[in-house]
């Protein structure tokens, strides 16, 4: 198995163009931002889809546009109507590690971990307060050749909702300890 530990970020996937790519456009109507324009290089192959979306297989990113908003979203080229929120789960769990299975790292084709981009699947219910991410299951996409893939990770250490609040609250609290000793 391959280790990649928390040196991924969700900024790289921006950094995925040579400056010298031909860009081919691409007009989709979308449930929740309506019409948009993107660059078919951009667009992110998942040979296997997204776990119950097994059928999509084309998305890309969306980015929030705030610097001060950890949140993204990846839209499903094939079915404007499913986008789902993302975050980078290092913003509120500095401690997430695993293992990238062997077997993904070939699928994916990954050659270095400055090519792995990880992030997390965020549920947003009617309670704001409960926003969770599943860290469970985790999006891993190879920025170098935009293949992605939502893997399911072994053991019990993580599960599909941690709640986003909670988390980042305890960081503060580490912090302040921190400062205070």
């Amino acid at each position: 198995m391959a280790q990649f530990g928390n040196k991924v970020h969700r900024r790289q996937i921006l950094n995925t163009s040579s400056g010298c790519e031909e860009v081919n456009n691409l007009l989709l109507e979308t449930k929740h931002f309506g019409e948009i324009d993107i660059d078919e290089n951009k667009i992110i192959y998942f040979p296997t889809g997204i776990i119950a979306f097994e059928d999509k297989k084309r998305f890309f990113i969306i980015e929030s546009g705030q610097d001060d908003l950890p949140f993204c979203w990846l839209q499903s080229v094939d079915d404007g109507n499913l986008a789902f929120v993302l975050i980078n789960p290092f913003v509120f769990r500095p401690d997430y590690e695993f293992e990238i299975p062997d077997v993904v790292v070939k699928e994916l084709e990954i050659e270095k971990e400055e090519d792995v981009a990880v992030f997390s699947i965020v549920v947003v219910p009617e309670d704001i307060k409960k926003i969770s991410a599943n860290l469970l299951a985790p999006v891993i996409i190879n920025i170098k050749n935009l293949k992605g893939k939502q893997i399911i990770l072994n053991g019990n250490k993580y599960t599909t909702r941690h709640y986003i609040l909670e988390e980042l609250k305890k960081i503060k609290g580490a912090i302040q300890d921190v400062g205070a000793k």
